[in-house]
């Protein structure tokens, strides 16, 4: 044994010596060439090969270092609005670029949020190395050949990326996550363009605890399948000029903190988001473009929708022509030829789901510059249907043999026109503008309620339900945006003469934050509304519905219909003065005031005058009245239970604790609900106390619940129907006043004035204890004041009964939700909302 061991390590040092040269080293990466052979090629901004044998997508990697826009978007979806997973959807724009580190490239987001602009490299390094970046994914290099590499990229295109699965969990509809196995590449949609690279996967999620709203519109809600879309986008040149926001104008926009900025200047940095657009002749009054604004509308849209919607869209043409430009912005048909997933084409999509929802204006932009690239306008398909069920509620008159009322198509259409061209505007930059209404219908991106006129003989007119044409508004907010100044004009002082022009005119703008609070205080920002004054418009809205509910009949749906179905058509009539109580309601402690900067000579606030808020709180009383809120008993008579086959969609319909049957009972309490907690809201009872104390010729709370009390509790009882409607509201109103007192939440002075008015109600009650009246008057009697001793004594148990709430209302024609979190615009900061 002792001679072994040297003989074996001969052996093995001859083994050594005499391997080939270079066995030990690292085998050497094929080229490109060689590893994609037999390969589907797509040739275009980024290079890549399809492995069908192994289903797999080879990514060529030719631009290292290099900047460039990556989104990711949903080309199929779930078909719920409620969920927001549609057809179209668009994720964030990020600017990325691969970076190479030995075998691994990082597919890195650049972070442009902070920045140095300055041409001196050390001040950007400081910068740059002082804020995080994001590593998307890694990538291994299979082969490389000149300065170009190739990945394995199929694990990074089937991941979520644009978080389906959280926002399945968001809207509690279950908890999913992807399954590999059931998920592949769709090869039909993904393509390659000069300008950009289009990946598209099919993506299954499983999961389990799916909600209504999965169910509602899966085959199976345990396997819920979309398609997602990966678009890799060359950004554009430098030679776009960045405008700056101003927040009277009305746009999105871009900030970032420039930490080059010199100390007595502002370190964050705003600009609009709006399309490139210059003038052939920037001299010239009027001239045509360099190159135009087109828009691509979905063939898939029907007629006579898709030319109404190919009108209204281009009614931002108007706004151009003023600004100076000839034909600038134009709508077309895509081409059969044309790809809507091609970068290069604005397009107009026609989305179907299973309920009505909200339509979007979103953009793909360059987050460095507000430079929008791509416009992309989503309009839900029963949208249309909605207006229509509003007009027939209001004017139909449906017999056999005698053609539909074209003035509920006209009205429809009116609005569809309207929709396209609010979605649009969003994509060219602009946000919503609220105070429209009260500037004579001034623009197109306010939300607008259908405007009904009473005509002669009582009857109601539709013809001018909506407004046609672009508004003078909009016309002003693209003349800021997009106005082309001619050589030796300086820039900001033309912006400014644009923003002194509509002051001068009387125009305003007051957009998102300040409307759709619930306790919003400024008078004229409501969405769906109409008039100058909200109390004189809820006054002549609430004389439309009581039209509208006279004249109800079975004629409102057509022959051969369900008699069942008439609720649907009652509940859009019934609460037609909706959004007119909230924008009524805004005037109770209501301020005026507009976005003023200093020198700008705009009245900064002002407190609404003492008999606009009582004018508002005598028409907001008047929507309480139980005349108001009954139904007609011929109307009663017509509503039976649901036939077999039909089911009630809850979301169209009033709840009922009648069981199947209608309840007119409960649709009154919804109604008076709906009234109520807009009057009582806290922060407005805290305003109205606080604008009181300052000025005691306003309004204050206590005596707005004093008229409250009267007219409901103190007010004569009522018999049989409305008596029932007159204690439910009453029920109501002592709900919502200890409610108040016993949120910690609630200001001190808004919680005592209602513990004092909760005393009130208990000893007017006491006073009136032995005083008769029927037997519901007294049970009534006796449950509140049952009511009033637990709260006294415990009011951390107290459990108030939850009323019936109104059946969703918006859209009820345009919008789209609130995204502080986007610049999707509905209609998104990031993703211009409805």
């Amino acid at each position: 044994m002792k001679y072994l061991l040297p003989v074996l390590l001969i052996v093995l040092t001859t083994c050594l010596v005499y391997l080939p040269a270079g066995a030990l080293a690292q085998s050497p990466k094929p080229s490109i060439k060689d590893k994609t052979a037999g390969m589907d090629a797509y040739k275009g901004f980024f290079n890549f090969y399809w492995d069908a044998g192994e289903g797999k997508i080879w990514f060529e990697i030719d631009k290292l270092d290099q900047e460039f826009l990556y989104y990711s978007s949903l080309s199929s979806g779930v078909g719920s609005n409620d969920i927001g997973l549609d057809r179209g959807r668009l994720g964030d724009s990020r600017v990325m670029e691969f970076r190479r580190s030995g075998p691994k490239i990082l597919f890195v987001e650049k972070n442009y949020g902070y920045r140095a602009v300055s041409d001196d490299a050390e001040e950007r390094k400081a910068v740059a190395q002082a804020f995080a970046e994001s590593v998307l994914w890694g990538f291994t290099v299979t082969a490389e050949e000149d300065d170009k590499v190739l990945v394995d990229a199929s694990d990074f295109f089937l991941t979520d990326a644009i978080r389906v699965a959280d926002m399945i969990k968001s809207a509690r509809q279950g908890n999913f996550s992807v399954d590999k196995s059931r998920s592949a590449f769709y090869m039909p949609l993904t393509k390659n363009f000069p300008q950009n690279s289009e990946i598209e996967v099919t993506l299954t999620f499983t999961g389990g605890d799916a909600g209504d709203y999965l169910q509602s519109v899966s085959p199976d809600a345990g396997a819920v399948t979309v398609r997602q879309h990966h678009s890799f986008v060359r950004l554009p040149d430098n030679q776009y000029t960045p405008r700056e926001l101003d927040p009277r104008a009305g746009y999105y926009g871009i900030e970032y903190m420039d930490f080059a900025t010199p100390v007595d200047q502002p370190i964050t940095k705003r600009f609009i988001v709006r399309h490139r657009l210059e003038k052939k002749d920037p001299s010239a009054t009027m001239s045509d473009p360099v190159a135009p604004i087109v828009y691509y509308m979905d063939p898939g849209a029907p007629e006579p929708i898709r030319t109404a919607l190919m009108e209204g869209a281009a009614w931002w043409n108007q706004a151009y022509e003023a600004a100076g430009y000839k034909n600038a912005f134009q709508v077309k048909l895509l081409p059969p030829d044309a790809d809507p997933m091609d970068v290069r084409y604005n397009l107009i999509q026609w989305v179907h789901r299973s309920t009505r929802g909200w339509s979007y204006g979103s953009s793909i932009y360059d987050p460095r510059t507000g430079e929008i690239l791509k416009g992309k306008v989503t309009l839900g398909s029963l949208r249309i249907r909605q207006d229509f069920l509003i007009a027939a509620g209001l004017v139909a008159d449906y017999e056999a043999g005698k053609p539909v009322s074209q003035e509920m198509m006209d009205m429809s259409l009116q609005r569809i026109r309207q929709l396209a061209a609010h979605e649009v505007g969003h994509t060219l930059g602009l946000v919503h503008n609220y105070a429209s209404s009260y500037n004579n219908r001034a623009s197109v991106m306010d939300y607008p309620h259908p405007m009904v006129a009473i005509g002669k003989n009582g009857k109601l007119d539709l013809s001018q339900a909506y407004a046609d044409g672009i508004g003078e508004w909009d016309k002003v907010a693209i003349a800021y945006g997009y106005q082309d100044f001619p050589e030796g004009m300086d820039e900001k002082e033309g912006l400014q003469q644009i923003i002194d022009g509509y002051i001068a005119k009387g125009l305003l703008f007051i957009s998102d934050r300040d409307t759709r609070a619930a306790g919003g205080a400024h008078p004229i920002a409501h969405l769906w509304d109409n008039g100058t004054q909200a109390a004189d418009e809820l006054d002549r809205v609430m004389e439309v519905r009581k039209i509208a509910l006279e004249n109800f009949s079975e004629k409102k749906i057509p022959m051969g219909a369900p008699m069942a179905t008439l609720e649907e058509v009652l509940v859009p009539v019934y609460m037609f003065h909706r959004y007119q109580v909230e924008a009524a309601s805004k005037v109770l402690g209501g301020l005026y005031y507009t976005y003023a900067m200093r020198g700008d000579r705009q009245k900064v606030l002002e407190m609404v005058p003492a008999d606009q808020q009582q004018k508002a709180l005598e028409a907001l009383l008047a929507t309480l009245n139980p005349e108001a809120l009954a139904i007609p008993e011929k109307v009663l008579a017509l509503i039976p239970p649901y036939p077999l086959g039909y089911e009630e969609n809850p979301r169209e319909v009033f709840d009922s604790r009648t069981g199947i049957t209608f309840d007119p009972i409960a649709a009154a309490e919804a109604a008076a609900d709906f009234t109520l907690g807009f009057m009582l809201n806290p922060e407005r009872a805290t305003r109205m106390i606080d604008f009181h104390a300052r000025n005691n010729r306003m309004p204050g709370f206590a005596e707005l619940v004093d008229k409250l009390i009267a007219a409901t509790w103190k007010a004569p009882e009522e018999k049989g129907y409305t008596g029932e409607i007159h204690r439910t509201v009453n029920q109501l109103v002592l709900d919502h006043l200890i409610a108040l007192a016993a949120d910690e939440a609630v200001s001190a002075e808004a919680r005592s004035v209602a513990t004092l008015k909760v005393e009130a109600i208990k000893a007017y009650l006491q006073s009136r204890a032995s005083g008769g009246g029927d037997e519901n008057y007294q049970g009534s009697v006796a449950l509140v004041l049952s009511k009033i001793r637990e709260y006294e004594n415990n009011p951390e148990s107290l459990e108030l009964n939850q009323p019936v709430s109104v059946p969703d209302g918006s859209p009820i024609g345009a919008g789209e939700p609130y995204l502080w979190d986007k610049p999707v615009m509905h209609c998104g900061f990031k993703s211009f909302f409805k």
